[in-house]
């Protein structure tokens, strides 16, 4: 009995209280949809929805509300691997990667400090625009191992760029952004170009679960027809091709294709379970012959507990997706006087042809001493 009534308590410990997940009716636009998902949803997919509503706000020019969004997001990311209660169970082998606290794959985390540098550069502050970018080129890497380098052109070329304009060398950055490219080489910097634009093409990856345990994390690929940006400003144009692919990036780290199963919950499930088998197995041929009952309970209890463990221990993978992100991410920048302009921005693919009607963007040049920071986006 007292074996059993162990047993009991530990199942009961393990397995805890079933709840039903609050159902949030969605209208598939983020903006609408992010204040009742924190206010009516679990924390744990806070970030997740202040990533999605940053995106959306950037392409309605709602810069102030995704500032605030990405800096509660980026507070997240920044202690979620500290001491505290969450950060503990995140590192559980019995809490289910969709029950953790959101903070997104690398190139999710990336993109959120790259949008983070973009509103920063915006304000004029170049010099935590380049610290996001470096943030981000952080998500990327692999710190503790050193066994892959991030290899995104665009946060190492804004890097280097941002160090040029405030009177640094950023040559290094420049020659990573050259060697890792693998769509376009981005060019050399003009530190007097003051119009800078940010562009952002497509509809980027999504996640999806496949494998025994729904434990291997797979990837949608992107798409977009466009593939660069035409901008033109009175007589002046630039183009602003697609220097970093996210369909690459969620897919790799390094350059390298990686591995997406979580391997050791799978192993621990099915050892936990392979081993309660064999415990309730021979507690049973042990008591059938006549051996030591409670050797024989024992034995079956061990075997029980281990199954309860196995059955606890969820390896599937976490498909929860900032679904609003791009493809492509592009840059393209001028030198303009002080003055009121419009950008003619016209969208194209690989061999040059129109995708969609030309787009106009007013913008006003206060001075030359500071940036003129404008983004675009085919997805407005």
């Amino acid at each position: 009995m007292k074996v059993l009534f162990g047993l009991c308590l530990v199942l009961g410990l393990l397995t805890g209280c079933v709840t039903r997940p609050t159902v949030i009716p969605l209208t598939g636009d983020p903006v609408v949809d992010g204040p009742v998902a924190l206010a009516k949803g679990p924390a744990r997919d806070r970030v997740l929805w202040e990533y999605r509503m940053a995106a959306a706000e950037m392409r309605r020019s709602r810069f102030a509300d995704a500032k605030v969004n990405l800096d509660d997001a980026l507070l997240t990311l920044g202690g979620i691997y500290g001491k505290n209660a969450d950060a503990q169970k995140a590192r559980s082998l019995f809490s289910e990667e969709a029950k953790k606290t959101f903070i997104g794959e690398p190139y999710e985390r990336v993109m959120a400090n790259y949008y983070r540098g973009i509103l920063y550069w915006m304000d004029g502050e170049p010099d935590n625009a380049r610290a996001c970018f470096r943030n981000g080129e952080f998500q990327d890497s692999d710190a503790e191992n050193k066994t892959y380098a991030c290899d995104y052109v665009l946060l190492d070329y804004l890097d280097g760029l941002a160090s040029a304009k405030l009177g640094g060398d950023g040559s290094d950055a420049f020659k990573r952004a050259q060697t890792n490219s693998h769509l376009e080489a981005p060019p050399a910097y003009d530190k007097n170009a003051n119009v800078l634009f940010f562009v952002e093409m497509g509809r980027g990856p999504t996640k999806f679960a496949t494998g025994q345990y729904q434990e291997e994390l797979r990837f949608l690929p992107g798409r977009s027809a466009a593939r660069k940006a035409v901008i033109r400003v009175g007589n002046r144009q630039v183009v602003a091709p697609a220097y970093d692919d996210l369909t690459f990036q969620a897919t790799t780290r390094g350059g390298r294709v990686m591995d997406h199963i979580l391997g050791n919950k799978v192993i621990f499930k099915k050892t936990t379970d392979v081993v309660g088998n064999a415990a309730i197995v021979g507690g049973a041929v042990m008591g059938m012959a006549g051996g030591n009952r409670d050797a024989s309970l024992g034995l079956v209890a061990f075997g029980l507990l281990s199954k309860v463990v196995s059955a606890t221990t969820t390896p599937a993978a976490d498909a929860r997706c900032w679904d609003n992100l791009p493809q492509y991410l592009g840059f393209g920048a001028l030198s303009l006087p002080p003055g009121e302009y419009q950008a003619d921005i016209q969208f194209v693919d690989a061999a040059g042809r129109p995708q969609g009607g030309p787009r106009q963007l007013p913008f006003k040049v206060a001075s030359t001493s500071g940036d003129t920071v404008l983004f675009v986006s085919d997805q407005r």
